[in-house]
């Protein structure tokens, strides 16, 4: 399981705009955990890929 740190997700919405981003990535599993600031998931995925796409929702992906 992966694991990354989204920096700016404030609410529930901005949860299920992350977890539906990184699914359509090819992640699968893909759980969010508002108060950490992270997201889990299965899947081998480009991490410049999931930088970009994060980034174009309006967050951040912390290195």
């Amino acid at each position: 399981m992966t694991t990354v740190r989204i920096q700016g997700m404030k609410c529930q919405h901005c949860a299920a705009t992350a977890k539906k981003t990184l699914e359509d990535l090819g992640a699968t599993g893909v759980v969010i955990d508002l108060d950490k600031g992270e997201a889990r998931f299965e899947g081998a995925l480009d991490g410049a890929a999931v930088r970009q796409a994060i980034a174009a929702k309006g967050f951040a992906v912390a290195e």
